[in-house]
């Protein structure tokens, strides 16, 4: 056996449950002390596991931390298909109820300032979570072109990213309230179809 067969069979040895299990416990320590004072010492002491294993397992603190955040969304933006633009971004936006969102967003928030510091952090995050979803939002936008909702000329398209992140982020700081499906559908009528001439 080669050292990669061994560390598949290894890697290999906590079950789905177990790893969700994990997942739970490492977004609940991050919602109570934040990502810079959350160590692996204290997810193997929450979850009752080595630290050896945590380490084995994930590698690296980040890499558990954003793995335990992909996790908690099993279905990536590139998977929705309704037949329209509009009815693909309603769908991103329906996904997630207005607690999760709430939670979600205030997580986002403690790392988006975790990031300076931790530049493998910043690095796992754009690997894992970030890269895979713009790659979903450009396959939505795609469509979208083929299907001549947009032209594919539209210097906007370049900004959908940008525009999304920005009204959940943003929402806090100028209305003090969390984003919710209300808002984000209304936001997604108002500016972002618009933008794209949809």
């Amino acid at each position: 056996m080669n050292m990669a067969e061994a560390a598949t069979v290894r890697r290999s040895r906590i079950t789905p449950e177990r790893e969700a299990e994990l997942y739970t416990a490492v977004l609940d320590l991050l919602r109570e002390v934040g990502y810079d004072a959350l160590t692996m010492d204290a997810v193997a002491t929450r979850t009752r596991s080595s630290k050896a294993t945590l380490y084995r397992q994930w590698g690296s603190k980040a890499e558990l931390v954003v793995k335990a955040l992909r996790h908690q969304k099993p279905v990536t933006i590139g998977e929705i298909d309704t037949g329209s633009l509009r009815g693909d971004f309603h769908e991103m936006v329906t996904r997630e109820d207005d607690c999760r969102m709430e939670q979600d967003t205030s997580l986002m928030r403690g790392l988006a300032m975790a990031v300076h510091e931790n530049p493998d952090l910043l690095r796992a995050l754009r690997e894992l979570l970030f890269e895979p979803e713009m790659t979903g939002l450009d396959r939505i936008l795609r469509r979208a072109v083929e299907r001549g909702e947009i032209r594919a000329d539209n210097p906007a398209l370049d900004y959908v990213p940008h525009m999304l992140v920005g009204a959940v982020v943003v929402r806090g700081m100028v209305d003090n309230q969390p984003p919710t499906q209300a808002f984000l559908t209304s936001y997604i009528d108002a500016v972002v179809l618009p933008a794209l001439g949809a």
